[in-house]
């Protein structure tokens, strides 16, 4: 990484003879005042001082001073003024396309790079979504599948989001397949397996979806996506083929160069990757315990040879700036502080956002005493370089499991008649960090607050963290003896709360048997949010549910000397047999912040218990989709159910059965041969709750008048 020299000195700028984009120019200007220096989130240790690491050379702007002046000069400037014109000239035409080429349907997880989850699509709307049926329904076959054990789940989830491109629609299923449908008819068109050839039991695991690329004649057109034993694999979009020609007859090894020490440790990709122009960024999942383990690196490959471009350490290594917050050997083979979740790019700004998961082991950081830099930050790269832009750290030395479990949302804000690039995190702790997209700076103000201290021998809990002002928390973070269900039915929580400690939030987990809120399903978590910028509200889907667990010691020879136990397992959580939260509802929410304001414009329970009559709100994973009809779908519920609400009020405007819970995010597009908007959700249950398992892939349209 590379370190701005800083002079103190002030450039003397004379007037401009060409400026073609003044809303780029301004972006610049903002930018270049960005580079002088990093932001990381106020911290109580006063030697720590990193600075900016990376240089931007914008071959957009080019100022000519008078004093300079000469023919010669002239003439260049002129052609670098003509030339930008024609470059702004063909990125607007290209912005004002008409809806049929790019809008009409949904090329990335998040429906655009920028993870905004908008569709300009409105031929469903708050006034005729009563009518919405379901269109097709495709079964990908994958009924038993067993979970995976260190997750905790009974049966592995079908967390996939499609992608729909020219009519086709592409997913991937918890074996890794890969499947293409037609979009409009539910019809297979192909599939492609990676697990096929070996024998051997079929492994299943929670996987997010697939990523697409095609070249500038789009003669080329690819499909990526990450395996859960560590391959990055490119398919043909057109047949399902591997693409030969990159890596190795179609796929890379993604545990080369990170996981060589560590051949048994797990190292899975279950987001979709990334992409940028020509590469593919990948991060992956890697263990929460113990601490020793494969690196959590992003790397981005060439997307058509598949080479190794550029490697971004999430640990900092000696020499690179963050380097110094991990204590004397601390960041040696320290696994964790990873990216799985998904990663936005703004490709006009040549930046890729991480949102970095947390140091392993998790819940106790005695070997890794200090900052932990760059775990639990959202960390801006040089998309073309990987090189560090800036971070914004929102855990201090994460012992709770709060990992960045969302896709950045790039999303902008209006003040003053202006309007600023932002980026907002959605987090386990139920905050929404809303920062300069340019800087990383707070946009709205964040206190350091004094926190509870640890009593697990060899732990230092950091004794700040960072609270935003605004917006508000969007869920509880404390739980009162009145906020508990106390029926005789609800015996067992009122003395499961009595038995435990909790000293308000960011208690660490203790030698006694703690309470932890939000716990490690949040808040937050990958379901993230969607954003409407015309409104500019934000909608966030969150749980209202604790975490139980208190520090056990362990044996001489144990890879931690602590670990985090309790009579549900290592990650218990704050409910009753019937796995309903043991504080009073809601239990889960939607909500709605304006970001101009830093405000909760509504909020409403989302999902019920149907045993209990009434709108409880249910735990939730999977996330919303706006649309300019005004209109939020959402599954995640653990009810088995699909909602549509009303974008400004938060009604509830519609809702259909599943065949299994929808812990997924759903798509819409439209068809491309019937002109019919259709929404498409995976319903396939598992996961960390109970409740029916299904293999449905479900479309629904308006049915005809």
């Amino acid at each position: 990484m590379m370190m701005n020299t800083r002079t103190g000195q002030k450039a003397s700028l004379r007037p401009v003879l060409f400026m073609p984009c003044s809303k780029s120019v301004r972006d610049l200007d903002r930018l270049a005042k960005a580079i002088v220096g990093v932001h990381p989130a106020r911290s109580m240790q006063p030697d720590f001082r990193p600075t900016i690491l990376s240089r931007f050379v914008s071959p957009g702007s080019h100022i000519v001073s008078p004093e300079a002046w000469n023919p010669l000069s002239f003439l260049i400037a002129l052609f670098w003024g003509i030339l930008a014109r024609f470059v702004t000239a063909c990125l607007l035409f290209l912005l004002l396309m008409p809806p049929g080429v790019f809008a009409q349907e949904w090329r990335s997880y998040g429906g655009d790079l920028g993870g905004t989850r908008f569709s300009t699509l409105r031929q469903i709307n708050r006034s005729n979504i009563g009518r919405l049926k379901r269109a097709w329904t495709y079964h990908m076959g994958e009924m038993d599948r067993g979970g995976n054990e260190t997750d905790g789940h009974h049966a592995a989830p079908f967390e996939s989001t499609p992608l729909v491109i020219d009519g086709v629609l592409y997913f991937s299923t918890p074996s890794n397949r890969v499947i293409a449908l037609d979009a409009e008819s539910g019809t297979e068109i192909w599939q492609f397996d990676p697990q096929a050839g070996p024998t051997g039991q079929r492994r299943y695991f929670q996987h997010r979806g697939v990523a697409y690329w095609q070249n500038t004649r789009g003669d080329d057109r690819r499909i990526l996506f990450g395996t859960f034993d560590g391959r990055l694999i490119a398919l043909d979009a057109k047949t399902g083929k591997r693409c030969r020609n990159f890596g190795e007859k179609g796929e890379i090894n993604l545990r080369t160069g990170v996981a060589d020490a560590f051949p048994n440790a797990e190292y899975a990709v279950t987001s979709p990757p990334t992409i940028y122009r020509d590469l593919v960024i990948s991060g992956a999942a890697v263990p929460e315990y113990p601490s020793k383990g494969p690196s959590g690196a992003v790397r981005a490959f060439d997307v058509r040879s598949g080479k190794l471009v550029w490697i971004f350490h999430t640990i900092p290594e000696p020499g690179e700036a963050g380097h110094e917050s991990w204590k004397e050997d601390a960041w040696k083979d320290r696994t964790g502080t990873n990216v799985w979740s998904l990663m936005s790019v703004d490709t006009e700004r040549r930046l890729v956002f991480l949102p970095v998961g947390s140091a392993s082991y998790d819940f106790y950081g005695a070997d890794r005493k200090g900052l932990d830099l760059f775990s639990n930050s959202l960390v801006a790269l040089d998309a073309a370089t990987g090189k560090l832009v800036w971070y914004y750290q929102m855990v201090h030395h994460d012992i709770w499991d709060y990992d960045m479990p969302a896709q950045p949302v790039l999303i902008s804000l209006r003040r003053h008649g202006k309007e600023i690039p932002a980026v907002a995190q959605v987090t386990k702790m139920g905050f929404v960090f809303i920062l300069d997209r340019l800087t990383g700076k707070p946009l709205f103000p964040v206190e350091e607050r004094r926190v509870p201290e640890s009593n697990v021998p060899g732990e230092v809990a950091w004794s700040t963290q960072p609270f935003p002002v605004q917006p508000p928390p969007l869920v509880r973070q404390s739980v009162e003896e009145a906020d508990i269900r106390t029926s005789e039915s609800n015996r067992y929580c009122t003395e499961l709360f009595h038995a435990l400690e909790n000293h308000g939030m960011y208690t660490p987990y203790g030698v006694e048997l703690t309470l932890v809120m939000p716990g490690t399903l949040g808040g937050g978590n990958w379901s993230g949010g969607s954003f409407d910028k015309g409104s500019g509200y934000l909608f966030v889907n969150a749980n209202e549910l604790g975490a139980v667990g208190a520090m056990r010691p362990q044996a001489d020879d144990a890879p931690e000397r602590f670990r985090r136990a309790a009579k549900g397992g290592e990650y218990a959580r704050f409910w009753d047999e019937n796995e309903w939260p043991c504080q009073k509802p809601p239990w889960g929410t939607l909500t709605a912040v304006d970001v101009n304001k830093g405000e909760i414009v509504w909020k409403v329970a989302l999902g019920r218990v149907d045993e209990l009559k009434t709108t409880t709100g249910t735990p939730n994973l999977g996330g919303s989709i706006v649309t300019a009809g005004g209109v939020v779908f959402i599954g995640a519920t653990t009810d088995s159910r699909f909602r549509a609400f009303d974008a400004r009020t938060g009604e509830q405007l519609w809702v259909t059965d599943l065949e299994a819970s929808a812990h997924a995010t759903p798509v819409t597009y439209l068809g491309k041969k019937t002109g019919k908007q259709f929404v498409v959700i995976a319903a396939g249950g598992g996961g960390y709750f109970r409740g029916k398992v299904s293999d449905t892939l479900a479309a629904f349209s308006l049915a005809d008048k």
